[in-house]
């Protein structure tokens, strides 16, 4: 069955583009034009996916972000045209999964759709990583510390997973976002930083003193299999 997503954009030139595209690469698009119209249809259907603008006519994309990831763990790609890059620092902080400055190609805004429908989807294996106090659950998706569960994104997840499966090993900002894509794409790898950020929040005791995933600077990240904790 095709896959359901949802575009909150009130640009309608960029809205039948991607309608197009994504048509003709098998999705089944429903625009919507407002985030009040994106947030009814929400309630009312089912998606697999949200393209979410963050420069709306009645609610701003950053405030309907943290909105719904409050509500859902549906994946969600953002949309940008704005030129700092703290606005994309922001959403991906509130929960958004991935996202794509404007103007973008469609090829792009494809695959990287196509990586946070696969994150999410991910066939569940009965597999569990265990790291001192750490354990990271393949099956069920969850991230767990003395137990208790720590709240992390799919995408959060997938990039944790990414660097403990390479437990030892120096891993560049390209080189994850290439291992989470599944293929080399234009980025604004600085958002590899934000995503470690609020994993450490979620996993370390002292996320300004990490013990779990280290800084290499100038190289990347390397998490560290032998802790104590």
């Amino acid at each position: 069955m095709a896959e359901r997503v949802l575009m909150i954009d009130d640009d309608d030139r960029l809205a039948t583009m991607v309608s197009d595209y994504l048509g003709g690469a098998g999705f089944r698009l429903t625009l919507a034009k407002t985030g009040r119209e994106g947030e009814a249809l929400l309630k009312r259907e089912a998606f697999d996916a949200v393209i979410l603008d963050l420069m709306l006519p009645d609610i701003d994309g950053l405030e309907l972000c943290r909105r719904l990831r409050a509500v859902s763990d549906l994946p969600i790609l953002m949309l940008t045209a704005r030129g700092e890059p703290m606005d994309r620092v922001v959403g991906l902080e509130i929960g958004a999964d991935d996202y794509l400055a404007k103007p973008f190609e469609p090829r792009e805004l494809q695959a990287r759709l196509r990586a946070i429908l696969r994150r999410k989807s991910a066939p569940a294996r009965a597999e569990m990583l265990r790291f001192g106090r750490l354990e990271i659950d393949k099956g069920a998706r969850v991230v767990r510390v003395d137990g208790e569960e720590r709240a992390v994104t799919s995408y959060q997840f997938a990039l944790l997973l990414a660097l403990a499966e390479r437990a030892g090993r120096v891993l560049s900002r390209e080189a994850l976002m290439d291992l989470l894509t599944g293929e080399k794409l234009e980025a604004f790898d600085r958002s590899v930083d934000v995503h470690v950020s609020r994993i450490r929040a979620a996993i370390e005791d002292d996320p300004r003193k990490p013990r779990r995933i280290l800084t290499v600077r100038g190289a990347g990240y390397v998490f560290a299999r032998d802790q104590d904790r």
